[in-house]
């Protein structure tokens, strides 16, 4: 079997794999979570806000990558379900930060099992160097992308 990047150059074929294996990823979870009745943006924005609580709904529209508008839809609904609640934040007045609830913390306990068992099995067989490589890559690709990002924001004299 040919590498990809024997016909279309390492460049082309890092992003493309890079695009493919996230997307594969995020389907492949979407089907594990789908027991629990979440969808992927609804399990993006609870595991996001069980890594940090407190956090407003502009950091988590940014660090999740989606529209304010998109994501306040997502967290009417979550709200709607008893599973986060909006309080206002102490160090913004205009903000609110967002927590889970007890409610959501056995589906959290869950969803953090489901991606551990999906991680192991997806990353099986993969050796320790080569996961410790692939996520110094990975890293840097990242910190390019946020200088690149916020190089964009100045230019276009966004706050970045």
């Amino acid at each position: 079997m040919r590498d990809i990047s024997d016909t279309i150059g390492p460049l082309e074929a890092f992003a493309r794999s890079l695009a493919v294996s996230s997307r594969m990823w995020k389907r492949y979870l979407d089907l594990q979570f789908r027991d629990l009745g979440l969808s992927q943006a609804r399990w993006s924005v609870l595991f996001e806000i069980s890594r940090n609580e407190e956090t407003t709904q502009i950091e988590l529209a940014r660090t999740l990558g989606i529209e304010a508008a998109s994501l306040v839809r997502l967290l009417d609904g979550l709200e709607r379900a008893g599973l986060i609640e909006r309080r206002p934040s102490t160090e913004d007045r205009r903000a609110k930060t967002l927590h889970l609830t007890g409610a959501a913390r056995p589906l959290i306990d869950r969803m953090k099992e489901i991606s551990t068992a999906s991680r192991m099995t997806i990353l099986e067989g993969f050796s320790e160097q080569d996961l410790r490589i692939a996520t110094q890559v990975l890293e840097r690709v990242a910190a390019r992308l946020e200088l690149l990002s916020n190089v964009e924001n100045v230019s276009n004299g966004k706050n970045g």
